[in-house]
Formats: structure tokens, sequence, C-alpha cells
């Protein structure tokens, strides 16, 4: 028999808090729950796909799954776990991220089929442009006290004496806004369940208490453990920053390395939260890779999934080949079938040099490659030691102090791949 929702998120560790009764109003009937995405760029970032999961688990289990783009909220800005607020973003920029999202959730989502559980997209724009402030505070204030609001972590963590900030008034007001969400969607879509990072149970408890004093009815509430990383860095952002699931903003390979470069002990809280695989097949593959930690079994396969799962097949295939690349036996060969942005992202960070199509006509020598024309090495004496030495290659290919580069060893018409040692490589740039 297949899970039930809760059961499905007890066992892969994306159980956080539950209110009372939610287990049982789940396994009654088909329900609708909404999850909140802030549309403030026009890609989501992996610190997204927590609640993404979440709502794919959720339809997989034959609930319907309502996808919220904060379009209203997102001008506002949440205090939760934040210490800046955002800027306001004009309509046309909303609606333009709105469908980028959109197409970035179904890879996730089944927003097509005609069944009665296809996912959902609403905007809570679309409710709140015409709702004015006076309305708001009549017909929503009124029922909220201050008392309760600024009982909220999220609230008193921004208020305290060690809060420097401060907190504004529309900042305050931003558990009311999620809060009225959620009773709309209540009574538009009988949607009965907020779900969302750990950090956001008092503006979901907030949208509950909303439901039982304006339409006297009953509003459920789950969240899930926010993701931290063993080594206490912060999950979902790489030295250039978050990590995209758009592909022009991170690239594939970029995307397929920061998984793979995951700890043993992440590897393993990642493949149940980021997969759907089943428990019987991440139990056999943790088992492997125990048996064989060097061969980060593990590593390799959450990778996999979650790569072909964003992106696709071709582009995981692609990955997978430019890692293999670097430890190839056949690199000058392998190298060559890369294309240009591949082979960049691969030596993203490594120093460049340039030199001129005239410097290879005749063979550029290896002292001019290594000091006199690229500053490499901080002298030509250097470069004569590293190549007596026998530490120097060019394409991964051991080369003496009397070979020339030429044209023949040009990758993509324009790079070539300089070696000392292991560790110190370098890109000489043809232009």
């Amino acid at each position: 028999m297949a899970n039930t929702f809760v059961e499905e998120l007890r066992w892969r560790g994306m159980l956080h808090t539950e209110m009372p009764g939610t287990e049982a109003h789940l396994n009654e009937a088909m329900r609708s729950a909404y999850v909140g995405f802030d549309p403030t760029a026009d890609s989501l970032h992996i610190g997204n796909l927590v609640p993404i999961m979440l709502l794919a688990h959720y339809q997989r289990c034959g609930h319907k799954p309502v996808a919220l783009v904060g379009g209203a909220t997102g001008m506002i800005g949440d205090p939760s776990g934040k210490s800046s607020e955002r800027n306001l973003l004009n309509e046309a920029t909303l609606r333009h991220n709105q469908e980028a999202i959109k197409t970035q959730l179904a890879h996730f989502l089944d927003f097509k089929s005609d069944v009665k559980n296809a996912a959902v997209l609403v905007n809570n724009y679309d409710w709140m442009k015409d709702f004015s402030f006076l309305e708001f505070i009549r017909d929503v204030g009124k029922h909220i006290t201050v008392n309760y609001m600024m009982a909220k972590d999220s609230v008193k963590n921004r208020i305290s004496s060690e809060s420097t900030d401060g907190m504004s008034f529309t900042e305050f007001t931003y558990q009311l806004v999620q809060g009225y969400d959620f009773l709309h969607l209540y009574k538009e879509h009988d949607c009965t369940l907020q779900m969302g990072g750990s950090d956001q149970w008092g503006n979901i408890t907030t949208g509950t208490e909303l439901i039982r004093r304006i339409d006297q009815g009953k509003g459920y509430a789950i969240t899930c453990p926010l993701i931290t990383k063993s080594d206490g860095s912060k999950f979902g952002k790489s030295e250039g920053g978050n990590v995209w699931l758009d592909a022009n903003r991170t690239s594939p390979y970029k995307f397929y390395q920061y998984w793979l470069n995951s700890s043993d002990e992440d590897a393993e809280k990642y493949i149940k939260i980021f997969t759907f695989l089943t428990e019987e097949d991440i139990k056999t593959i943790i088992k492997e890779h125990a048996e064989a930690p060097h061969l980060r079994v593990l590593q390799k396969r959450l990778a996999e999934e979650i790569t072909v799962m964003v992106h696709s097949k071709d582009d995981f295939n692609n990955a997978q080949k430019a890692s293999n690349i670097l430890f190839s036996k056949n690199f000058n060969e392998e190298i060559r079938t890369l294309d240009e942005k591949l082979f960049l992202d691969v030596f993203e960070g490594v120093s460049q040099a340039e030199v001129s199509k005239a410097d290879l006509a005749e063979g550029l020598d290896m002292i001019a490659a290594l000091a006199d024309k690229t500053n490499f090495l901080a002298s030509n004496s250097e470069a004569r030691r590293a190549l007596k030495e026998n530490a120097v290659s060019v394409n991964k290919e051991k080369v003496k102090e009397d070979y020339k580069i030429t044209a023949t060893d040009l990758i993509n018409d324009k790079y070539i791949v300089l070696n000392k040692g292991k560790k110190n490589t370098y890109i000489i740039k043809v232009v």
C-alpha cells in the first residue's frame, strides 16, 4: 500500500511541525494545499526545492497542489529570517516572472492533465490589487490583535533589543496579508492546508486564525525543516551566489557539480528530500555507498536524479561527461567534444591570459607560454625549472622545453589548457 502524504514526509525527514488533526484530515478525502513562492526573480533557486517537493509529493499522493506566486506579498517582503525589505515590482515584470516560475514548476507538478488533482497556479496580486487599505483594515485587520501578531517569532526577532534594524509597519502587516491569502484560497479553492518552511509557522497560523474567526472554518498547517549543511555553510549558495533552476543563471554543469560535491552526511539527507526514489532504493544506495565511500555512489546518484529532473537527461549527460573529462586518460580528445560554454564552465575561475594568433603561427615556445607572454609563472627561470622537472603539460600531455604550441593544440579554435603539476591550471586564449 502506498504511503499517505504525512507518512511520506516523515520517512524523508521533511516533516517539522503539523497542526493537530492534519493527518486525519488528509486521509479522509482529496484536499487542496498551497505553498507560496516569491516572484522577485524570473527563476526559482534550489532553496525553493523543498516546498516544490512538498507540493510534488502531495500531488503524487492524490491531493491537489496550489502554487501561489506572491505578487502582492513579494512587493512587501517577508520579515521571517530577513533583515531588509524588497523592491517594488511593476506588473509587467511580475507577470513575466510568474510565467517563468510556472514553467519551472511544471518539471515537478502536472498542471495540464484533466485529472481532479491537477496543479493550479495563482497570484495573490490578482485579489489584493483592488483591495483598498481601508477595506483591508476593516475586513481583515480587526480580527487579529496586535498582541497576537507581536507574539510571532518573526516579529519578536526583528524588534528585539539585539536587532538594530527594527521593523517597518509594512513588514509588520505581512502576516496579515499572507493570512488573508489562506482565507481567500480557503473560500475560492476549498484549500484547507498551507505548507512551508519552519520559519513560516507564524504566518501560516495567522491564516488558520483568520479562517476560524472570519469564516468559522478550519485550516491546517504543515512545515518542513529548514535545510542546513553539515559544515555550517548556507544551503543553496555557491561561491557565485544562489544556485538557480534556470540554466542561463546557473549552468546545468555547475548545478550538477553543486550536488556532486555534497558531503556524505548531506548527500544521505538530500537524496531523501530532493528525489522521488523509494525508501528501498535509497537504503540500497546508502548501503552501497557505505561499502565504498570513495566511489561517491550517493553523490553521483543524487546529482543525476536532480539534474535530470530540473534540466534534462541530455544536460545531465553533458555535465557528467564534462566532470569526467578532467580525470580522463583521453583528455586531449574528449575536451574537444565540449562546446565553448561548457568548456568555460568547467574551467571557471581558472587564470586566463591572451596571446595573438600570430604568436602561434610559428609555434609558441613553452617559456613564452608559461612566463614571458602570459605571466602565469613569475619568471623564465621558474618556467625552465618546471619544464626540467617534467611538471608541465599542454592539454594534459607532458611536454619538454623544446615543445612549441601551434594551432593544432587549440580547443574550440581558441583555448589551450596548461598545467604545472596537478594543482596549477591555466588557460591560454588565442585572440
